[in-house]
């Protein structure tokens, strides 16, 4: 449930925070339970799972005893892929806690345990000095790679030279975060190229490249992205994403269309609307119902062989009369060519405060924004444990 709150469309930092104090309820649970609770963990340990091994992780590294550590640490080896259970736990404890347990990992000869020793840091947004340097610069493309992204993300300008030689990367992974820690560390040269090849393919980090650029380029750069993704019926729902994270009013008619013509991005254009408008769409009344004929998801027709999940299905269905009608009444409001985000400008208040109130997609942007006007400063980590993230906003 975690893993989809953290990026979803109707989530909270409010709504984040309530799950997180049901998790930790089921951890204090264990911690009570002490001896008696290990057993259940390393039980949990066998099916090699994340959410096993997170819960396993925040027990044993909050413990005294190496034993148990060592139970998570074999299973992660086994499993690599659980890494992010042991990684997601570290971002969990507090840093008090975790004294002396990371460095072990970030000295280790292995490029899996140096990985998740990087990880550990830059999730806890903790530069990891000489080790990140080093990682930079490690042969094995996935250390890297993770290195690449961390100096970003904990603003390590220093590297800066790094990074820019890297954005040559002929692995694509590390081409990428070494174009996007180098834009959110103020450099807009060789990035911008390479980023927007990226958007422009069917690569995984198609989407987060557009988010990113459509933020830093100028009026008419980012018009000749749009109007180059336009040309593709295919990237349809990519360009509508991108109308959004624009923030420019002058697209809310073509999204407002975009409603009425395809059921297939009605949802996803109502979202790029609230995006520059600020405007719940559910709770203003402007919410439609479901088209009669259309699914989305799996269904029960056993000859469907398309089990993917509606990839939109918590967005509200916007009824796109009444958004035109609410528009039509409040485009006064907004300005064409001024960059919007959830209603107001975009500037630093404007992002401190979708951090405090937005939803989970908005606080996302609002950290990448203030991330890209700020590069001596750390890009605020929207993931972490919602009562800390409140701590750190002056939520009390």
């Amino acid at each position: 449930m975690r893993n989809s709150a953290v990026g979803a469309p109707h989530y909270s930092l409010k709504d984040l925070a309530k799950l997180d104090d049901r998790i930790e309820a089921h951890i204090d649970g264990l911690r009570i339970a002490g001896d008696e609770g290990w057993p259940l963990c390393a039980a949990g340990l066998t099916h090699q799972e994340s959410g096993e091994v997170f819960a396993a992780a925040v027990i044993a590294l909050e413990g005294d005893n190496p034993r148990h550590i060592e139970q998570v640490y074999e299973t992660v080896e086994a499993a690599p892929e659980t890494a992010r259970g042991l990684v997601s736990a570290i971002g969990w404890i507090s840093r008090d806690k975790l004294r002396g347990k990371v460095a072990g990992l970030l000295g280790s000869a292995s490029p899996l345990w140096r990985r998740v020793g990087i990880r550990a840091c830059a999730v806890h947004r903790v530069d990891s000095g000489k080790y990140l340097t080093e990682a930079i610069e490690d042969p094995d493309p996935q250390l890297r790679a993770r290195a690449l992204r961390a100096a970003g993300e904990t603003a390590r300008r220093d590297l800066l030279s790094v990074l820019r030689g890297q954005i040559g990367s002929e692995a694509a992974e590390c081409a990428f975060w070494a174009a996007r820690s180098a834009l959110l560390l103020g450099d807009r040269g060789t990035c911008l190229s390479v980023l927007q090849a990226i958007a422009l393919t069917a690569s995984p980090r198609a989407h987060s490249a557009i988010q990113l650029l459509l933020r830093v380029l100028d009026p008419p750069q980012s018009r000749n992205l749009l109007k180059t993704l336009s040309q593709d019926p295919e990237r349809r729902r990519k360009l509508i994403i991108a109308c959004g994270v624009s923030g420019d009013p002058a697209y809310i008619p073509w999204l407002i269309a975009q409603m009425g013509e395809d059921p297939g991005s009605a949802r996803i254009a109502g979202e790029s609307f609230s995006f520059i408008t600020g405007v719940d769409v559910a709770h203003e009344d402007l919410e439609g119902d479901w088209p009669e004929g259309f699914e989305a998801g799996p269904t029960e027709n056993p000859e469907n062989e398309d089990t993917a999940m509606d990839r939109d299905e918590d967005l509200p269905w916007p009824d796109p009369e009444r958004v035109r009608a609410w528009w039509v009444v409040n485009q006064v409001h907004f300005l064409t060519g001024t960059r919007y985000l959830a209603g107001s400008p975009v500037d630093k208040t404007n992002c401190h405060q979708v951090l405090k109130t937005g939803m989970q997609r908005q606080r996302n942007a609002a950290a990448l924004e203030l991330a890209l006007m700020e590069p001596d400063a750390v890009l605020f980590e929207t993931r972490a444990p919602g009562f800390r993230q409140r701590l750190q906003l002056g939520h009390g």
